[in-house]
This record gives C-alpha cells, structure tokens and sequence, in this order.
C-alpha cells in the first residue's frame, strides 16, 4: 500500500514539473498566436549604362585529316588573338570557351556514312572594358580570320553602386506595399520584424535602345548599340501588425 502512495506521490510531482516546463513555451506560442504579422515580398530596380561588354567568337576550319584542320585553325586563332591585343585587350580578358575536332560524314541512301575530312573550332570569349573600342575591335576580329562572332552581352565592372540604389528602392516598395495591405486591414505597422535579401542582383539583358555607334579612327567600325542594363535585387521582410 506505502508503495501504491509513493508511485502515485511521484507521479504527481513529475506531472507538476512538466507542466511548470511547458508553461513559458505555451506562453510564446500563444503571444506568438496573439501577434498579428504580415510576410511580403518586393523588388527594386536601378537602370544604368554599361561599362564592359562580352563577346563570344569563333573559327572554324575543315581540312582532310584532323591534324591538318587543328594546325589551320591554330594558325588562324593566333591571328586572331595578336589582333586583339594589338587593340588593347588584356591577356586577363581573353579566356577559352570551348575546342573541339569533329569528323565531317556524307550521308547517302543505302550507303553507309562516308568520311569527308574534320571540322576544328575555337571559340573565345573577350571582355572589352573600353566601350568606344567595341566596334573597331569585333572588326579586327574580322580581319583577322573570325568566321563567327555572336553572343554579345554588356555588363558592369563594379555593380556596387547599381546594386545598392536597386536595395533602398526595393525597401521602399516593401514599405509602401506593408503600409497599404495595414491600411486596407484596419491595422497599423507595428515594426519590421525580419528583412531578407534574395541571392545578390541580377543584371539584366540589355534593350535595343539607340545609345552611340562606335568608330574606330579613320574609319567607319562595326555600330555596336550598348543600351542600359537592368540591376534587379528581390528582398522579403516580417512585419508586426497592431491596432
């Protein structure tokens, strides 16, 4: 019987301090319930004019064999790349993008594929940091023996500024946005209770927009049209809301 009247005398001593646990955890959650918050989402955007530019080119050779398609297209890279850097472009700005060697084949009707010769490539990307030498520089590629140039893309060198003017426009949109569903509610904004950003800027692609035709000197360049380019930055916030 004394053994019944201390299990039961433990168990309501163990009872009373789970609870006293649990007390202050309900008491968050229930001033957590109590709260009324508001989860938002905005953007901003800064336009600014380009800096630097991109450009993907290439050349390609088709020869009998391979090793004879690889050393022509060699020789005319070389020329290629001696060109861009007699037009200022540093040896950090010029990077590999892709090589290859592929067999040429003939397809015929009930014959099986005949073997032609081997396509070599080389395709090279190129920052340009001096805008006004664009045109005279895809020229020189040109010239040089390019027989591709394609994916022209502009950008900024550093998009710091751009990125922190996209920030506080962003802000201000997630404040004007809180403010009316407050004003729509019947509430008020009681604080900012979280802010998060949303993995960096994005630049985005330039419009066609008319801005300049680049010329090289004494003579007409390719025209190159730089528009501007879109910094976007996508941020969240926490508001508390009260009446």
């Amino acid at each position: 019987m004394k053994s019944l009247m201390r299990a039961a005398a433990l168990a309501a001593v163990l009872s009373a301090a789970s609870m006293a646990a649990a007390a202050p955890a309900r008491a968050e959650a229930d001033a957590a319930f109590a709260a009324t918050t508001l989860s938002l989402s905005a953007y901003g955007e800064a336009r600014v004019d380009p800096d630097m530019a991109t450009i993907s080119l290439g050349v390609e050779n088709q020869a009998p064999t391979a090793a004879a398609a690889m050393q022509a297209n060699a020789a005319q890279m070389s020329r290629v790349v001696a060109a861009l850097k007699k037009a200022g472009i540093a040896d950090r700005d010029l990077q590999t993008a892709n090589l290859s060697l592929n067999p040429q084949y003939v397809y015929e009707q009930n014959q099986p594929p005949r073997l032609t010769g081997y396509q070599a490539s080389n395709q090279l990307s190129i920052t340009v940091r001096d805008l006004a030498k664009l045109g005279a520089v895809v020229d020189a590629t040109v010239s040089a023996g390019a027989t591709n140039v394609s994916q022209i893309s502009f950008g900024l060198t550093n998009p710091v500024s751009a990125e922190n003017t996209a920030r506080i426009a962003a802000v201000k949109a997630l404040q004007d946005k809180a403010s009316l569903y407050a004003n729509a509610t019947g509430y008020r904004i009681s604080r900012l209770v979280n802010l998060g950003e949303g993995g960096g800027y994005q630049v985005q692609p330039p419009r066609p927009m008319p801005m300049m035709a680049f010329k090289a000197a004494g003579a007409d360049a390719t025209p190159v049209e730089a528009g501007s380019v879109k910094v976007r930055v996508d941020i969240t916030g926490v508001f508390e809301m009260s009446h």
